[in-house]
């Protein structure tokens, strides 16, 4: 795995939030698929960690967001832990990744990356945690590898196309939009295997 990203560990996240606002607007729901390289040296998923998490003090709840995700965030049976333990828990997982890898650090995938490491960094910055496992900015994105792989950009049109399937009624929530989101990553990464290989053996011996 190391070899392959250059010494990152590609982790995919997904988030569902009380609205598109990352500085004000609540992270509800946190999802982060581990990936592995399996015995043939295709990119498979592995380990999905999963936790509902309860809104920080002041949060913004647009109602908007959630009658698209369905969440509840005061549902009396939500199993939804603080933030900052949300995050603490993730990351141990995270960390025990890198270190079975032999990789540096991890950096986030997700679909339309951007948004999800947005709402990420801010729980970090709220939660006073000093030390990410991830990368503060560098990110893959799925919906600009879907594009090119695909001609799609949508997750639930790019699962299609890409012959995995789509399930509406379990969209929007976080774990299940990851492991598509991390099976579409790992179709993209297989298939671009020989290309990677060719790289290598045309490559420049390092000094």
């Amino acid at each position: 795995m190391a070899h392959r990203f250059r010494g990152f560990l590609p982790v995919v996240v997904d988030v569902e939030t009380g609205g598109f606002n990352s500085k004000t607007d609540a992270l509800l729901e946190i999802a982060a698929v581990l990936l592995e390289i399996n015995a043939d040296g295709f990119l498979t998923r592995s380990e999905t960690i999963r936790y509902h998490i309860k809104p920080f003090e002041g949060a913004n709840l647009e109602a908007a967001s959630l009658a698209v995700n369905g969440i509840d965030p005061h549902h009396p049976l939500r199993p939804a832990i603080d933030e900052r333990d949300a995050l603490q828990r993730t990351f141990r997982e995270v960390r025990r990744s890198i270190r079975e890898n032999c990789c540096s650090r991890a950096v986030l995938v997700g679909h339309n990356a951007h948004f999800d490491l947005g709402f990420l960094n801010q729980a970090i910055e709220r939660s006073a945690i000093k030390r990410s496992p991830f990368h503060p900015f560098s990110c893959f994105d799925t919906a600009t590898l879907c594009g090119v792989a695909f001609g799609q950009t949508v997750l639930a049109r790019a699962a299609i196309a890409a012959g995995l399937g789509w399930d509406e009624s379990q969209a929007h929530s976080a774990s299940y939009d990851a492991e598509q989101t991390a099976d579409l990553f790992c179709e993209v990464v297989n298939r671009f295997r020989d290309i990677f290989e060719t790289s290598l053996r045309n490559a420049p011996p390092q000094p």
